[in-house]
C-alpha cells in the first residue's frame, strides 16, 4: 500500500474515504444543520424569494446526487472486504462448507436452494441437544436419522458449485 496515491482513480479513493469517514460525525451533521439555520435566517433578508428557495433546493439536490454515488462506492468497498474475510473464514475453518465460499457470485435460484438446505439444518439442529454438532445438512441428517432410528440417509448431490480452492481440501 502506497501512502501518496499517484493515479487519478487513487487520488479520487482516497478523498471519496475521507468525504466518507467526514460525512459520517457530528461536525458534518452539525455544518447541515448550520446551512439550513443561515438559510431560513436570510428568508426575510431576501424576502422569501424564489431565488432563496432556488438556493437550497439545488445546493441539497447536488449534494444528494454526490452522496448516492458516494455511500454506493463505499457500500461495495465494504460488502467486497466483508466477502473476501467471510470466505477466508469459511475456507479455513475445517467442516465448514466451501460450497458457501463466493456464495455471492450465485444466482437467486442457487441461493435460494441454499437458503432451503440451511433452514432445514436448523430445523434440525432445533432436535438437536448441542446445536454446534451439526456443521452440514447431509451431516444433520445423517445424525437425525440414527437417532430417530431410520438409519443413515444418503447424501444429496449439491445444486450449488462447491469444490477444493487452491491447496484445500472440499469439505461437504
Amino acid at each position: 500500500m502506497r501512502n501518496h496515491p499517484r493515479t487519478v482513480g487513487e487520488r479520487f479513493e482516497a478523498l471519496s474515504e475521507r468525504v466518507t469517514r467526514w460525512t459520517g460525525t457530528t461536525a458534518a451533521f452539525a455544518s447541515a444543520i448550520g446551512v439550513v439555520v443561515v438559510w431560513a435566517f436570510l428568508g426575510p433578508v431576501f424576502r422569501y424569494s424564489d431565488t432563496w428557495q432556488l438556493v437550497i433546493n439545488t445546493g441539497t439536490t447536488i449534494v444528494t446526487f454526490m452522496m448516492v454515488f458516494l455511500i454506493q462506492r463505499t457500500q461495495n468497498k465494504d460488502a467486497l472486504a466483508l466477502h473476501l474475510k467471510l470466505n477466508e473464514l469459511v475456507a479455513a475453518l475445517e467442516g465448514a462448507s466451501n460450497r458457501l465460499i463466493d456464495v455471492e457470485a450465485l444466482n437467486e435460484m442457487d441461493l435460494e436452494v441454499l437458503r432451503r438446505h440451511y433452514h432445514e439444518l436448523a430445523s434440525l439442529a432445533q432436535k438437536e441437544v448441542d446445536v454446534g454438532q451439526s456443521h452440514s445438512v447431509e451431516e444433520a441428517r445423517n445424525r437425525h436419522s440414527r437417532k430417530s432410528g431410520r438409519g443413515a440417509v444418503a447424501p444429496e448431490k449439491p445444486t450449488a458449485p462447491a469444490g477444493p480452492g487452491p491447496g484445500r481440501p472440499a469439505n461437504m
